[in-house]
């Protein structure tokens, strides 16, 4: 999937994550990842965040999250929201 234009996904709120997703003109998958739980799941969240761009075939973005304590399953559901939102 091509990312066209910026789009967003989530809130900001508790057990959130909010996701803002970009065209990379330089190519390649970019993660920006703020978590109030860094120290204890940052590298699952970011494992899932970037698998869910594996899985929708997305090569090119600019991703940025901020997460407030989301599950998978909710990240899922945000980066899918916004790769959709993108086209």
């Amino acid at each position: 999937m091509e990312i066209n234009k910026i789009s967003k996904a989530g809130t900001v709120e508790s057990n959130d994550i909010y996701i803002v997703m970009m065209p990379n003109p330089e190519g390649g998958i970019e993660l920006e990842l703020e978590s109030i739980v860094m120290k204890q799941f940052g590298e699952e969240i970011r494992r899932v965040i970037l698998e869910t761009l594996e899985n929708l075939e997305v090569k090119n973005a600019i991703v940025k999250a901020q997460d407030k304590g989301a599950l998978d399953y909710t990240i899922k559901a945000r980066v899918e929201t916004a790769v959709k939102r993108a086209q």
